[in-house]
């Protein structure tokens, strides 16, 4: 049987830590980045805040009172976009197969590669290597699957490593909070508390039919995990992944309003499809095609995102530069490329609640009623925008309850 060396790799604080490079007078400091006023949120926090209770995701108004000298930054997320392409291109280029999970984090496969470095050893240089070149903090969790080594990794913070030798890997779970499995959010750790489980060797002795029937098909997930269980494999990285749409017209037009209407119903669209897959996108490319059949394309590389107020913006942008006003359109579309996993919060550093919930709760009705549910008043025009999952290969909600 061949023992898999799977490591994960996970950079520290890494808003935080991109701005420690610009401002050494941010070292050692509670830093907050995101939401300047009270009614932002928090998108990233150092350790010296995590020591007064302040996480992501918390509204900035209650981290000021818990920590009231903690230094808040709105943060900048193209900087944080060119560094995580840095430590991106450093790993890449020393492994042999990289998946990138999120804007800050990564898993390698280095399964086989003890026979010629020493897999802890490869791992080890690899990260002195990022720290080296990019100046950032970054940790390390080393095991046989995915699960354990991003336990592993977060045991090992800040700015260290950990790796967990093949038979262990039980044994390094069971102390730990049943908070610490990955999956495992705020809702069901209380229901896991509710049940008298509140460290992981408890779950890993309760019977799985149990935590089926309390959890249904997450349960057995949320069980393996525990018990150091997990055979997903490492999906190597393309930044070539991308989703798009466009329209070709039943009759040529040159009305800007209309064209500029459909093309935001596109881009709203895809947004809510990132959204939908937990990605990210980095680079938008809209495309114009004449009535002459003589095809234009114009991209821009952005910061990391899904949020639909930055996304159409830049997709006017391109078509305004691409429009030439005495031609007849025939065919455009838009398309978003360089995506990874992760949530839209690197958007979130000038957000407000209300907006959070404002998405969450458009995105809700979307995923019950269909893509065309809500959306803008100016996309109103495109009929026909509504698309396959392109990140689970299902059919948009009213498709699937029609096909059953």
């Amino acid at each position: 049987m061949v023992v898999k060396s799977i490591l994960h790799l996970d950079l520290d604080t890494f808003f935080v830590s991109v701005e420690r490079l610009k401002n050494k007078k941010l070292i050692g400091k509670p830093v907050l980045i995101g939401g300047t006023s009270d009614r932002g949120v928090v998108a990233s926090c150092s350790y010296e805040a995590r020591k007064f209770g302040i996480h992501s995701a918390m509204p900035m108004k209650m981290a000021k009172t818990l920590c009231p000298e903690a230094i808040i930054m709105k943060g900048n997320s193209a900087d944080y976009s060119k560094h995580s392409r840095m430590v991106t291109e450093i790993i890449q280029k020393a492994v042999p197969v990289m998946e990138k999970t999120s804007v800050d984090e990564f898993y390698v496969d280095l399964t086989g590669m003890d026979k010629f470095f020493g897999c802890l050893k490869m791992a080890s240089e690899l990260r002195q290597k990022v720290i080296k070149e990019t100046g950032l903090p970054i940790s390390f969790g080393l095991s046989e699957n995915k699960t354990v080594s991003k336990v592993a990794t977060n045991e090992a913070k800040p700015n260290s490593q950990r790796m967990i030798e093949y038979g262990h890997e039980k044994a390094f779970l069971a102390p730990l909070s049943v908070k610490k499995i990955p999956m495992v959010g705020e809702k069901t750790h209380q229901k896991l508390i509710n049940l008298g489980v509140r460290k992981i060797q408890t779950l890993q002795e309760m019977p799985i039919e149990l935590m089926e029937r309390a959890f249904g098909v997450n349960g057995v997930i949320i069980w393996r995990k525990a018990n150091g269980i997990d055979n997903s494999p490492v999906i190597e990285y393309s930044e070539r992944k991308s989703i798009s749409t466009e329209r070709t017209f039943d009759k040529d037009t040159i009305d800007v309003h209309k064209l500029k209407g459909i093309l935001t119903a596109m881009t709203e669209n895809l947004g809510f499809q990132l959204r939908r897959g937990i990605k990210l996108c980095a680079c938008i490319t809209v495309k114009v095609r004449y009535s002459d059949f003589n095809t234009y394309t114009f991209q821009s590389r952005i910061p990391y995102t899904s949020a639909d107020y930055v996304l159409i913006p830049k997709a006017l942008e391109l078509f305004d530069k691409l429009y030439n006003k005495r031609l007849l359109v025939r065919l455009i579309g838009v398309r978003l490329s360089d995506i990874v996993n992760g949530y839209h919060q690197i958007d979130l550093f000038d957000e407000q609640m209300e907006m959070l919930h404002l998405y969450q709760a458009m995105d809700k009705i979307r995923d019950k009623h269909g893509d065309r549910a809500v959306m803008r008043v100016s996309g109103m025009e495109a009929k026909t925008i509504s698309r396959w999952n392109p990140f689970t290969g299902e059919p948009p909600p009213l498709l699937a309850n029609r096909r059953r």
